[in-house]
């Protein structure tokens, strides 16, 4: 099922809490068909052919492993999930299917001087700042004063189909679709932006077939994905040109990824662009051109410029002091570390500019004569005065944990800032300590460092283990 479950435990959970009690696992499983079992530094999960549907689920639900998709892996034989999480097939055939996935030896299971890595990077979250669609046997739904026409082709047979996606918390609001003649359309308002949905055709979830883009959810689920646009790129003329490709900042300036299509009146591409600055420029028959339909140009870097568009709300960056500089850049990871891309402009007091960024953490400094210099207005560092600044904006999580005695420091650290155990200070507020922070859609694992001492989020009942046995908590940002 295609719903992002909240209830996401890892069952090396049971095994590290049997595991440092000395209790053997199998003898508490030997009146189940279907067993999972710790022999010979491995774990095993045994499930018999022959039971029901029923006795997998309870299987399933006992030992927490929703995320293996185990039932579609015995009904219809797909590994993606199971061999995404590690576990290799040992056995498989008409009888009984046995899984095994190495453990972690037992002496470095609590090693202090490992270093905290990842337990998979395939599901970590990767935020797309663009987005194009792509079909096959039918066009793009059709968009009409913010209204998105879903259409799934053909299936008119059907007695009951369904649309659920994101943007209706998947089953809880799925929508009626009404059949036609060549197939089923439901009527949806959507702002731009990026969008998750699958059909339920008779009680079945399914994928769009025709929809070339997908994703993987992280729990081995593959949605389909749909962009509403905000951007069409249009290249008037150019009628001999063979191809036109578009290029920037959004897709790392990779060349053949991008198509325009042919049109009456010269080269069309709708796009999807979240809010931020981006660079770009259009690839004709191999030659690189500015998009003559716009006169905004930001510089390269390099003695040239580049096309620009500004999408969202501009953020002040402003050092003050430095009056007796000759020349102030602003260089972070929104543009690749670029020094000599975007100039500060001298004011009474000190520098500032003004620069389009969407929602995120970021990191960045000044280059003040060609020397860095951290913001000293800002507190956030990835490693005292000597690190990168950081911003964070559009927060829409906030970490927290209750406060207990004379606790004198706490941060954050996950995914999604590097495990840097320095970088995101939390506050103390009250009862409590907090940081806020932007967290992209998906999965994502996180840390308290609590006066030097990592620990689990204690309020927190979603964890999954890592390759050192410490386990990681875990968020999901719908």
């Amino acid at each position: 099922m295609a719903l992002m479950r909240t209830s996401y435990h890892w069952l090396k959970r049971a095994f590290v809490l049997l595991l440092l009690a000395l209790l053997p696992l199998g003898s508490l499983l030997a009146q189940s068909a279907n067993q999972f079992d710790v022999r010979n530094g491995s774990m095993y999960i045994e499930l018999v052919k022959a039971s029901t549907d029923k006795q997998l689920l309870t299987f399933i639900r006992m030992f927490q492993l929703e995320d293996l998709d185990l039932l579609n892996f015995v009904r219809a034989g797909k590994t993606d999930s199971i061999r995404r999480k590690g576990w290799m097939v040992e056995q498989n055939d008409n009888r009984v299917a046995v899984l095994r996935k190495p453990l972690l030896a037992a002496d470095k299971i609590y090693d202090p001087s490992e270093r905290m890595k990842l337990t998979s990077a395939a599901d970590r979250p990767t935020p797309r700042r663009y987005g194009v669609n792509r079909f096959r046997n039918k066009r793009p739904f059709a968009v009409q004063d913010s209204i998105v026409y879903f259409f799934l082709r053909a299936q008119t047979g059907a007695g009951r189909v369904q649309l659920a996606g994101s943007f209706t918390n998947w089953e809880n609001g799925a929508l009626g679709m009404k059949r036609t003649d060549s197939g089923w359309i439901a009527a949806v308002k959507l702002p731009p932006g990026k969008y998750w949905y699958k059909f339920i055709v008779d009680g079945e979830w399914q994928a769009d077939n025709d929809n070339l883009q997908n994703e993987n959810d992280g729990q081995g689920n593959i949605n389909s994905v749909f962009f509403v646009v905000n951007r069409v790129f249009h290249l008037a003329g150019y009628d001999a040109a063979r191809e036109v490709w578009l290029s920037g900042s959004f897709n790392d300036w990779r060349e053949k990824e991008l198509r325009f299509q042919r049109g009456t009146d010269g080269w069309y591409l709708p796009v999807y662009l979240a809010d931020g600055t981006h660079s770009y420029k259009f690839i004709a028959d191999g030659k690189w051109i500015a998009d003559p339909g716009n006169n905004k140009t930001l510089s390269d870097g390099h003695g040239g410029t580049n096309s620009v568009l500004r999408m969202g709300n501009g953020h002040r960056f402003a050092l003050e002091g430095f009056t007796n500089a000759r020349r102030v850049t602003l260089a972070g990871s929104f543009n690749g570390w670029n020094r000599n891309q975007l100039e500060l402009a001298r004011t009474a007091t000190g520098w500032e500019l003004t620069y389009a960024l969407g929602p995120g953490l970021y990191e960045y400094k000044f280059v003040v004569d060609g020397r860095y210099v951290a913001d000293p207005a800002n507190s956030l560092n990835t490693d005292g005065k000597r690190g990168n600044s950081i911003l964070v904006l559009g927060a829409n999580y906030t970490f927290r944990l209750p406060a207990k005695g004379d606790t004198k420091s706490v941060y954050v650290a996950g995914d999604f800032n590097g495990w840097n155990p320095r970088s995101l200070p939390m506050r103390r507020e009250g009862s409590e300590w907090v940081f806020p922070l932007h967290l992209s859609a998906g999965k994502h694992r996180y840390k308290f460092i609590v006066d030097g001492k990592w620990i689990l989020d204690p309020g927190n009942k979603l964890w999954e283990n890592n390759e050192f046995g410490t386990g990681n908590s875990i968020v999901w940002i719908p």
